[in-house]
């Protein structure tokens, strides 16, 4: 890992969270007519908005460092994980854990990718 890397990993997702507009989370419209349970506890709440702002944006920023392959893993993996954040339901706790195991995850694949000396 260059010493830049993971600064700019954390730079460009407080910049995401601080212009995020209100009524709307990184991944959903938060004022479309017909929101699940877990994203209407989303728009809901600021500490889960940014979360999810968190976590779309750390998302789509690995997205671009993996190869294809590690892609389609992590897309599944991020598939699973939806499921997992709606059994939630309105669960402010349990989403609030969901986003959290996920950030995790996705944190320590950013630690694994193989990097050029």
């Amino acid at each position: 890992m260059t010493r830049y890397s993971k600064p700019l990993l954390f730079t460009a997702t407080a910049f995401l969270l601080a212009t995020a507009g209100i009524g709307h989370a990184a991944s959903f419209d938060c004022e479309a007519k017909e929101l699940k349970p877990d994203e209407k506890a989303i728009c809901d709440n600021r500490s889960l908005n940014d979360a999810d702002v968190k976590m779309v944006t750390t998302f789509d920023l690995l997205s671009g460092l993996l190869a294809m392959g590690s892609r389609g893993t992590m897309q599944d993996e991020q598939t699973a994980w939806l499921k997992k954040r709606q059994e939630c339901s309105a669960d402010v706790a349990c989403i609030q854990a969901a986003y959290d195991a996920r950030l995790k995850q996705l944190a320590e694949s950013y630690k694994n990718i193989n990097r050029p000396l």
